[in-house]
């Protein structure tokens, strides 16, 4: 197993990894939308949101060698199904592979957010 840990994503807010490289595949932990450089939440409405999730992605994606066209799953947790529609329309630009998914609404996410998002991609 390796750790990939990049600064041009947001350092976890836990005792987690940003991704693991193993057998192949990268496993990326969920990212919410941080801002790297300050830690702060990006305000905004769900696509903002996504758009900065999506900008965190890449950045880990990145530094692991890999990126979104070798995305194979993604698991997507929403703050409230009403935000579905508009976070499918940043979602798609994004993951225009598009990777098998689950998508699923949450009573609460970490600082309050909106949207998180986590990976698995080959390597």
């Amino acid at each position: 197993m390796k750790t990939i840990s990049t600064a041009k994503a947001p350092a976890a807010i836990g005792p987690y990894s940003q991704a693991i490289a193993v057998n192949g595949f990268l496993f990326c932990s969920g990212q919410i939308p941080l801002v790297p450089e300050s830690g702060a939440v990006l305000e905004g409405d769900i696509k903002a949101q996504t758009e900065q999730v999506v900008r965190n992605i890449a950045a880990v994606l990145q530094e692991a060698g890999t990126s979104f066209a070798k995305v194979v799953k993604t698991t997507c947790f929403l703050k409230s199904m009403g935000d579905f529609a508009a976070f499918n329309e940043v979602y798609a630009a994004a993951f225009s592979s598009k990777p098998a998914r689950s998508c699923v609404a949450v009573a609460a996410l970490p600082r309050d957010v909106l949207v998180e998002i986590e990976v698995v991609a080959e390597l």
